[in-house]
């Protein structure tokens, strides 16, 4: 197997120096030195396994984990024995390591599986439970509160710990990778999906039952419509909500759609609307109102004009009024032909100009 590039030795250099990375974070890396994008799975995963496999001659190890509280992926390297001499190799007290065991301990016996402790729980754990003798030394004694906030302090700051929104103590990255096999010795319930320790996770409705889910693995158990959302242990209905994100993949599939295809979807949507809402009014009611204003019309006569009800009222009187204005017009034209009036006609004015007297 030839040996490892410069390439490989940066990544391994990157996660040491940097501590634990999130995969996006990590991902740029690869990019940048390689310059292959994520893309190439096939490439990131080789060189995963050609590193891991010198790393495996040291007792090390480069790891994936994901954060329970977050779901977030993280990569990191971690050191696989657990023996005397490695125990050597950290800056810690053996008081701040017994109150960091302490926490871990009072985290993961949460009945609950919240995967948190309040501050004040986490400051008063007692460190004498961690004495491998029943002496208690005295330098679990002498360990004083203003102590334990410092190293509280310290295990956030280097990702043993973390502090949730809520403001209480979680447990870090660092935790999540380093003590994999701590949880499985320890017993430590598993999820029922991933099969890793569900530190932070959903238990089953049924207080009978030990089923526990972590949330991601919770959403993408039961994203799916077609799974029944019960539990997998006992078969109890599981009182999971499906957020909004299929109405969101509907939304973000029209768009990404053809313009005439969106134009298609948007009249049918349309026409459904239209077929869903009941008419204003029926057109027979109006024929019969536009009839009716007619027939009024005629027997009120000309003196006595009601509004019309609709444009084809209006059309017919304005085509009615100029026809008749033409009418006019033709007489006056026939009558002015001549030299004058005649005698009949300005006796038929004088006659109706003495009616009107």
């Amino acid at each position: 197997m030839p040996p490892l590039c410069w390439r490989h030795h940066t990544l391994i250099q990157a996660l040491l120096s940097r501590g634990p990375l999130k995969e996006k974070e990590f991902q740029s890396i690869f990019s940048d030195v390689t310059g292959k994008s994520v893309d190439h799975r096939q490439l990131f995963n080789e060189y995963l396994r050609k590193i891991n496999m010198e790393l495996s001659y040291v007792q090390f190890e480069l790891r994936a984990c994901r954060n329970q509280y977050d779901g977030g992926v993280y990569y990191g390297v971690i050191n696989n024995v657990a023996d005397e001499q490695s125990k050597l190799g950290t800056r810690y007290t053996v008081p701040q390591i017994a109150f960091y065991k302490g926490i871990i301990e009072a985290i993961v016996q949460d009945a609950t599986a919240q995967g948190t402790i309040s501050n004040i729980a986490a400051l008063n754990v007692r460190l004498e439970n961690q004495g491998a003798s029943t002496q208690v030394p005295t330098a679990f004694r002498n360990f004083s509160m203003s102590q334990k906030e410092k190293s509280l302090q310290e295990f956030v700051q280097d990702q043993w710990l973390c502090t949730t929104p809520d403001g209480k103590i979680g447990l870090g990255v660092r935790s999540f990778l380093d003590l994999r096999s701590w949880f499985h010795n320890n017993e430590v319930p598993t999820c029922d999906v991933c099969n890793e320790a569900g530190i932070k996770a959903d238990l089953c409705p049924n207080e009978s039952c030990t089923v526990r889910i972590h949330d991601y693995c919770l959403k993408a158990k039961f994203s799916q419509s077609r799974i029944d959302k019960v539990c997998p242990g006992c078969g109890t209905q599981w009182p999971f909500m499906v957020a909004k994100a299929e109405a969101v993949e509907e939304e973000d599939a029209d768009v990404h759609q053809p313009p005439l295809v969106r134009k298609r979807l948007r009249s049918s949507r349309i026409v459904e609307e239209d077929e869903s809402q009941p008419p204003s009014e029926p057109l027979g009611r109006r024929n019969l109102r536009s009839s009716r204003d007619g027939q009024e019309d005629e027997s009120n006569g000309p003196s006595q004009v009601q509004p019309s009800s609709g444009p084809s009222n209006r059309r017919a009187r304005k085509i009615e009024d100029e026809e008749s204005i033409g009418q006019r017009r033709k007489k006056v034209q026939t009558s002015n032909d001549g030299s004058g009036p005649s005698q009949e006609t300005r006796r038929s004015t004088r006659t109706s100009s003495r009616l009107h007297r």
